[in-house]
């Protein structure tokens, strides 16, 4: 909703702006103009990204029209999920604990949390690891150093698309220049014509040099930024589930490795002791 409203105010003032300055807003309408710059700038993204990266955009453009990032719920299921599997290290044996982790959908404690069941690279993660402790000679140290490069790697591919729209928008301007010069050569080529004919076409040239510039700063550069914004603050759930983690291997109970954890947590979306503390002895 946001980007939304955001969008609808930039571009009523642009052209209101524009309009009240006593612009006619028929003189924009160079449809060969958008077809030149949109175009391009989609073939480009498309000659420089894999496919999989141009999926990942559009699914990352879904994700930030929404803001999916994760909720005050979310952050508590996730405590929540690794209070109980700390406590099952704790007190169960070794066998035990592995079948939840086996088998993390077939399992009662994981199934406790639906929210964090829609994230199956978290869950793989939180297992990953979780298996690591089990195992037990590993050091905290040594498991802390591979969780950062692993989150590292994961923060990497998530931001992919971000990348790659930022790199379209970057190209924009200068497609709008292209789109420009070629509106100026059809200039030319009537040059004889009447100064009011010959006016209206370079006119319509110089809109491809504001479109151009318009999409790079006003559309395509914010919805990247935007992209960043809620991949990262996804990405913010494996720093939690690090933090309990090591918290843990270093010698905490799981009551006070939680608050490890916890305490990654944005200002805005953390929740607070009471909550937490209800959320794990409650189960869920």
């Amino acid at each position: 909703m946001g980007i939304l409203i955001g969008m609808i105010v930039t571009l009523g003032c642009v052209l209101g702006g524009y309009m009240a300055m006593g612009g006619k807003l028929g003189v924009l309408n160079q449809p060969f103009e958008f077809v030149i710059i949109g175009g391009a700038a989609i073939g480009i993204f498309l000659i420089a990204n894999p496919l999989y990266i141009v999926k990942d955009t559009g699914a990352s453009l879904m994700e930030s029209f929404k803001n999916s990032v994760p909720s005050s719920e979310k952050y508590l299921q996730l405590l929540g999920l690794l209070y109980q599997l700390l406590r099952e290290l704790k007190n169960k044996p070794r066998n035990e604990v592995e079948t939840h982790i086996d088998n993390p959908d077939e399992s009662e404690i994981f199934q406790a949390y639906p929210l964090i069941m829609q994230e199956p690279d978290l869950i793989g993660f939180i297992c990953d690891y979780v298996r690591l402790i089990i195992v037990g000679n590993a050091r905290p140290h040594e498991v802390e150093a591979l969780m950062e490069e692993e989150i590292d790697t994961i923060k990497h591919d998530k931001l992919k698309a971000y990348h790659g729209l930022q790199a379209m928008a970057d190209g924009l301007p200068a497609l709008g220049i292209v789109a420009a010069v070629l509106g100026v050569v059809k200039a030319m080529g009537a040059i004889d014509q009447s100064p009011e004919i010959l006016g209206g076409l370079i006119g319509a040239a110089l809109v491809g040099t504001f479109v151009g510039i318009f999409l790079s700063y006003a559309v395509v550069g914010p919805l990247a930024t935007s992209v960043k914004t809620v991949r990262e603050k996804n990405i913010r759930l494996y720093f939690v589930a690090k933090q309990t983690l090591i918290a843990y291997m270093n010698g905490s109970l799981p009551q006070v490795a939680l608050e490890f954890g916890r305490k990654t947590i944005s200002h805005h979306y953390r929740p607070t002791l009471d909550d937490v503390e209800n959320v794990s002895m409650g189960g869920g």
